[in-house]
């Protein structure tokens, strides 16, 4: 769980939003690649190899999305020290609910014992908290909200097939979840966004009995060759450029493709979160945990200039420069 910032949190509408938290949480059961390797008939290298994982975590019984969702958003709320009562909006980023209804949000929000709150939903898959984050800092600005908590959650194990090498070996569960507020500053500048519906069958679940199917040598064509234009649209919108980053959160899918979109970027003075090594892909958990991770490790300071990132099914895509809590 991160620190919070030290500058008083308020609550009118002014210029712009800022992250007050943020914080995390990673489900008990850690497994290793030996362990969904060996049935599938590849080894522990092979796998880390190829996307980078060396082991992640599995959500047990007990470890329900909601639940994991709830967690995370009350640490982070613990490190802003705000309360329930405070938060105004809660926007749940998933695309692992076992059911389309009821939606996770307002049950996220019972949790927390905020049971009146505006509460939705945010199916943008791996993009999801950066569009959730977006829709946060668009409402305060407008002085529709004051303070919200963006949470990405996922139980994605629920949704693969454990005899699939291309997912099984890929995909994990987690939460994370961010507190927004008022600031008369910018602290999360304009999100750059948008998706490719074309190309929807790279990443998808075919029916609502199905499990989740990716072609991963063409989503990873398309993040390295048509993504480090809209991280650098995000800086340029933020008024910065990219060597001035301090850090670079992607979305955790694959450590090869992380590492070359932050070399095409030319983020040469960043710390790049590489959480992908032992949390796995956690879609839209993946950018919270792994700027959690990064503040945690001291890798990234308060106030400095992070760059969020997040792509997947849709495909969905979606970047903003933060300043760090």
């Amino acid at each position: 769980m991160s620190s919070h910032s030290s500058v008083p949190i308020t609550f009118d509408a002014g210029a712009g939003s800022r992250i007050a938290a943020v914080a995390g949480v990673r489900p008990e059961r850690i497994v290793g690649n030996s362990e969904l390797g060996n049935p599938l008939g590849v080894s522990a290298e092979w796998i880390e190899r190829r996307v980078g994982i060396r082991e992640r975590r599995f959500a047990g019984p007990d470890d329900s999305l909601t639940g994991m969702g709830a967690t995370a958003a009350a640490k982070a709320l613990s490190a802003a020290g705000l309360g329930p009562a405070d938060v105004d909006l809660l926007v749940l980023a998933t695309c692992s609910m076992p059911s389309p209804m009821p939606n996770g949000a307002a049950s996220v929000a019972a949790l927390l014992g905020i049971p009146t709150v505006a509460a939705f939903d945010v199916n943008a898959a791996c993009a999801g908290f950066c569009y959730g984050l977006g829709i946060a800092d668009g409402l305060i600005r407008s002085g529709t909200s004051r303070c919200a908590l963006v949470v990405g959650a996922e139980r994605m194990t629920d949704w693969v097939d454990p005899a699939d090498v291309d997912t099984a070996t890929v995909f994990a569960d987690g939460a994370g979840a961010a507190v927004v507020v008022s600031a008369d500053h910018t602290g999360i500048h304009p999100v750059v966004w948008g998706g490719d519906g074309d190309r929807a069958g790279l990443v998808a679940i075919p029916d609502r009995h199905g499990s989740v199917t990716m072609s991963g040598r063409a989503v990873y064509r398309w993040v390295t060759t048509e993504l480090a234009q809209v991280a650098g649209a995000a800086c340029a919108r933020a008024g910065l450029s990219p060597d001035s980053l301090k850090g670079f959160v992607s979305h955790q899918a694959n450590l090869r493709m992380i590492e070359r979109l932050a070399t095409s970027l030319g983020a040469t003075n960043a710390a790049i979160a590489r959480d992908i090594v032992e949390t796995g892909n956690t879609s839209a958990a993946s950018v919270p945990l792994a700027l959690t991770r990064l503040i945690d490790l001291g890798q990234i300071q308060s106030g400095d200039p992070v760059l969020l990132m997040g792509f997947g099914a849709g495909l969905s895509y979606a970047a903003q420069v933060v300043t760090c809590p």
